[in-house]
């Protein structure tokens, strides 16, 4: 569920994530939060929107920073099962209830954003999701807004896991690996163009390994 942090108590965890065994912070050199955190550092009172699981080092990051901070697990949420449906036919796949998860993750609101914060969530969520997803984030950034997502270039291979993303001062990032959500598809830098059409630039950022970055202005 989304939620709006403005201090810097860490949140308990929640069900279901690992936990009674210290977790491994793998440090990623991120070309993507380089360039976003230098306007993070330019000024003070921005909305930032962490879409990943709550991340105490972001909260106690971005609040120090002087910025509003607000959480929303969607990967977490959406595969929770709470809004799966029967198949339609017998043996069939099941269905997501889009219209009930947009009644429910209402976080958003009226709020403008300024940062968002995407991670690689468009690759773990349900398909039906994406598209309603990206549409929502335009609709509730400012103009400017910019949005760091990351997308993986390869499906079936390793280092897939679904990570939660702690920030850093430098322009490292520390992912720390939680749940084995499949990777559920691949975007093209085409695709990613289509899907953020309403947008007005993007910057990709090609790594090493099979993460690459986009930073998409509003």
């Amino acid at each position: 569920m989304f939620g709006s942090i403005f201090q810097k108590d860490s949140e308990p965890e929640r069900p279901g994530r690992p936990s009674g065994k210290k977790q491994r912070f793998v440090p990623r050199h991120s070309s993507g939060w380089k360039a976003l955190l230098e306007r993070l550092k330019a000024g003070e009172g921005l909305r930032v929107m962490d879409i990943g699981p709550t991340s105490p080092q972001n909260i106690t990051l971005l609040t120090g920073m002087g910025h509003s901070v607000y959480m929303a697990d969607i990967v977490g949420d959406s595969l929770s099962g709470e809004f799966d449906l029967p198949a339609e036919e017998p043996g069939g796949e099941k269905r997501f209830d889009t219209e009930k998860y947009f009644e429910q993750e209402s976080g958003f609101g009226s709020r403008l954003f300024d940062v968002v914060v995407l991670w690689a969530t468009l690759d773990y969520i349900p398909e039906v999701l994406v598209e309603p997803l990206v549409e929502r984030i335009y609709e509730r950034t400012a103009p400017g807004a910019q949005v760091l997502a990351m997308f993986h270039a390869k499906k079936n291979v390793e280092n897939t896991r679904y990570c939660r993303y702690h920030l850093t001062e430098t322009d490292a990032i520390e992912m720390q690996e939680l749940e084995a959500h499949p990777v559920q598809r691949i975007l093209t830098n085409r695709s990613i163009e289509r899907l953020f059409s309403q947008f007005s630039n993007y910057r990709f950022f090609l790594a090493k390994d099979n993460l690459y970055e986009v930073l998409i202005t509003r």
